[in-house]
């Protein structure tokens, strides 16, 4: 007996939703008739029959496919309408990631999670930390004459970030800062007065900034990690050098969060014994 109202309840929810989604679509009948491939009257009798069957799986597909919603939905196996394609696009987008030292994207995503916790791992030293020279050696090679005016426009979106009332969480891979002390690798070439001075920055930030900024230092040979920016529980991005892959729903969000929390507990040098680590990097150059 429980059976029987079970198919029944299924039914007249199908019923239901068939209707609110003929009339979201503002479509009739008719036209539905001639899209799905069935008589008017077949339409008519879903609507209104008050019985326990469902339409077969064909009519069911063809009919969420023309309005625009999913199958499940309408069968009452989904509370959400879209169709999987739809949520899918809305939780994962793709977007240019042009080279620049703070683009228009980043920030607003920055702005929208004013208020929630930012975590961070950058793709070399993060931009924020880093003084106006080394800004300047770093991307005057890709802007050229235009690099002072490009960090200038970045300089106030900087600021922002640093008096924002988000707290920033960053792991660092400890090999980037080593590299950049020793001017190895990506930094080779890196003039020593302006190391000493970015070391300088970063201690200074931290001192003034900690604890609503702190730094971890992870080993990347224990546990590597991609360049990624987790907005709160709004977004998870992804850098992949010339594209953001932002992730929206809340699993993939958790996911990413859990591996940044790992980086954090695994840390080889942890946030409050940074300025220590930096006055050795110092010392040694």
């Amino acid at each position: 007996m429980q059976d029987k109202t079970d198919k029944r309840d299924r039914a007249n929810l199908f019923r239901q939703r068939l209707a609110q989604a003929i009339d979201a679509a503002n479509a009739t009948q008719s036209a539905l008739a001639r899209e799905t491939g069935v008589d008017r009257s077949t339409i008519s009798q879903l609507l209104r029959d008050d019985g326990p069957r469902l339409p077969n799986a064909q009519l069911v597909a063809e009919c969420a496919s023309n309005l625009g919603v999913s199958a499940d939905w309408l069968l009452g196996l989904s509370e959400r309408p879209e169709q999987a394609s739809d949520l899918v696009a809305a939780s994962l987008t793709v977007t240019e990631a042009p080279r620049a030292l703070v683009d228009e994207r980043i920030f607003g995503w920055h702005q929208d999670a004013e208020g929630y916790k930012i975590r961070h791992v950058p793709a070399g030293l993060p931009d924020l930390m880093k003084s106006r020279d080394m800004l300047r050696w770093e991307y005057e090679p890709h802007l050229g004459r235009t690099t002072d005016q490009a960090i200038g426009a970045s300089q106030d979106r900087l600021d922002w970030m640093q008096q924002a009332r988000s707290d920033y969480e960053i792991a660092v891979p400890i090999h980037d800062l080593r590299s950049m002390a020793q001017a190895e690798g990506y930094y080779q070439g890196l003039p020593k007065e302006l190391r000493a001075a970015q070391l300088d920055r970063i201690t200074e930030l931290h001192d003034a900034l900690y604890p609503r900024l702190r730094l971890h230092l992870f080993d990347a040979r224990r546990l590597f990690s991609a360049p990624v920016t987790i907005f709160g529980p709004l977004l998870a991005v992804i850098y992949l050098g010339s594209n953001y892959l932002a992730f929206r729903d809340s699993d993939r969000i958790d996911i990413i969060t859990r591996h940044f929390d790992q980086l954090v507990r695994q840390a080889v040098i942890g946030d409050r014994d940074v300025p220590n680590f930096i006055a050795e990097l110092k010392s040694a150059l």
